[in-house]
């Protein structure tokens, strides 16, 4: 079994900083591609940025330059350092992750429990 658990969601202002984290736990034998989405009341989960193994860092348009995605290997942990929020930020957060489990040896994705998001003054 693999677990994915967020944490670092909350109130915040407009304009401040919030960084999100996303460990990862379990049978697990390697990772490929961390990421983060999000979904907002009324709307569909979309992509926010994925960090691949040794390949190139993706952002979604809207958050180019206010957000930032990296990992620890060693941790199996991936972060969202998100600055300069604005209230169409707010939204319920998921981590998601690539992972080959066992053996025998299974790659799927997995989601996290979603840690929610609130920019508003």
């Amino acid at each position: 079994q693999v677990q994915l658990v967020e944490s670092g969601g909350g109130l915040v202002l407009p304009g401040g900083s919030l960084r999100l984290s996303c460990a990862a736990s379990g049978s697990i034998f390697s990772i490929n591609a961390m990421g983060w989405y999000r979904q907002a009341p009324g709307k569909q989960r979309e992509l926010v940025a994925t960090i691949p193994s040794g390949g190139t860092i993706n952002y979604a348009d809207f958050v180019k330059g206010r957000f930032t995605i990296s990992r620890d290997y060693a941790k199996n942990t991936v972060y969202l350092q998100m600055n300069s929020l604005k209230a169409e930020d707010t939204a319920v957060y998921y981590c998601n992750a690539n992972i080959t489990t066992g053996p025998p040896r299974i790659r799927r994705a997995y989601w996290g429990q979603g840690t929610q998001v609130t920019v508003s003054s």
